[in-house]
């Protein structure tokens, strides 16, 4: 295997592992304290607001998290 493939299989084995992390942390958070913010979802994680932007607006897609209610006052929902 040339060495640029093994380069980029190891870059995409790493970001997988970045965001199954970051998802889990997030998922643990929200399962804690189903009313979160986004903002103290990025205090507790170390992520950016657009990491954590994207990993909910992922978890939405796949129907993992659901959010009920208006952005204040709301809570989250664990769907899996």
């Amino acid at each position: 295997m040339p060495v640029k493939a093994q380069t980029e299989k190891a870059v995409e084995k790493a970001v997988e592992k970045t965001v199954e992390k970051a998802v889990e942390k997030i998922l643990t958070l929200i399962k804690d304290n189903p009313t979160i913010t986004q903002k103290e979802l990025m205090v507790k994680t170390g992520l950016t607001r657009r990491g954590v932007e994207w990993n909910i607006k992922k978890m939405k897609k796949e129907g993992v998290i659901k959010r009920k209610g208006p952005d204040k006052g709301g809570h989250w929902e664990i769907k899996v």
